[in-house]
């Protein structure tokens, strides 16, 4: 599925999306995840990390402090 829609977050309450995604030139090249949650009130975290843990990590530590 897609994550956006006109650069709108197609997440739901409740859901994480995640998609991987390459970047940089040549041999140089890297993956990184694009990752979101929208939480049950309605309200989006979204975050780029290396990989899934780290976004998970990180949203854990943004619900943690919010």
């Amino acid at each position: 599925t897609r994550m956006t829609i006109n650069g709108v977050s197609t997440t739901t309450r409740g859901q994480e999306k995640y998609q991987r995604f390459s970047y940089g030139i040549g041999r140089r090249k890297k993956t990184a995840y694009q990752y979101d949650y929208r939480t049950e009130d309605g309200e989006l975290f979204s975050c780029c990390r290396p990989n899934l843990e780290a976004c998970r990590e990180a949203r854990d530590q943004w619900i943690a402090n919010h």
